[in-house]
């Protein structure tokens, strides 16, 4: 990962926007969007985005020790504009480190026709229910394994669903605890990530740790959840602890 993706809060702060024609004309669209207050190149401010990519005005703003983005310059920026999927609350943003606007836009319109208009006012009702969740489930791990049943496929609260936002109230009403305690095994054909089965990407996303043997490559570790507990280990585990656990094998 060349990158690391963040959503930055831009409400009233400044942000240097220079250059002209229709690339400034759309950036500076975005960022107005994002509530940012736009300023010229002598102004303070963080950010800088140099719609044009002229070096000169680059190297100048990165010498204050402004991140710049510099329009069609990868080469030139500290940071990317992603393309957008915008069902605020919920963003979705699909980069490719500046290698392909085009496909970027291309992922973004496919993803765009399978997400709800309704996604946003899912995000909205659980907001709103944190306190009434965490009464329910006291319990950190129980929490998360319950929400994870809820917004799985065909769950209560599926987020795919039109229905899932007026489905909050029923979701806390059922009082589902999610997956009982179980462990999973996944045995490994190939080292390449993007080998994985459906079932197996799936739980890796899904589990709370993950029990594998020492040759099992990082790059199909790092498909599971950030906050997945990783145990390397010789063998399966007799007691493999509270949730979903997974042991991972390579088969040779």
């Amino acid at each position: 990962m060349q990158s690391l993706p963040v959503f930055l809060r831009l409400q009233g702060r400044a942000v240097i926007l220079t250059g002209g024609g229709e690339a400034a004309d759309a950036k500076r669209r975005l960022l107005e969007r994002a509530g940012a207050r736009i300023v010229g190149e002598s102004e303070a401010a963080a950010l800088a985005i140099v719609s044009d990519g002229d070096e000169a005005t680059v190297a100048r703003l990165q010498a204050r020790g402004i991140w710049v983005n510099a329009t069609d310059r990868p080469d030139l920026c500290d940071f990317t504009l992603p393309a957008i999927v915008d069902r605020e609350p919920v963003l979705i943003a699909i980069g490719t480190g500046g290698a392909s606007a085009g496909l970027a836009k291309a992922l973004r319109q496919r993803i765009e026709v399978l997400l709800p208009a309704r996604l946003g006012a899912l995000a909205r009702a659980l907001h709103d229910a944190r306190s009434a969740i965490r009464a329910r489930w006291p319990d950190a791990a129980a929490r998360r394994r319950a929400i994870d049943a809820g917004l799985m496929a065909g769950g209560t609260i599926d987020p795919l669903s039109d229905k899932a936002a007026d489905a909050v109230p029923d979701w806390l009403a059922e009082g589902a605890d999610g997956a009982t305690n179980r462990l999973e095994v996944i045995r490994l054909l190939s080292a390449d990530p993007d080998d994985l089965t459906l079932r197996a990407a799936r739980l890796l996303g899904e589990a709370d740790r993950l029990y594998h043997a020492p040759d099992v490559p990082a790059a199909i570790l790092d498909r599971a959840r950030a906050d997945a507990v990783r145990i390397a280990a010789a063998s399966l585990p007799q007691e493999p602890g509270e949730g979903l656990s997974l042991w991972l094998e390579m088969v040779r």
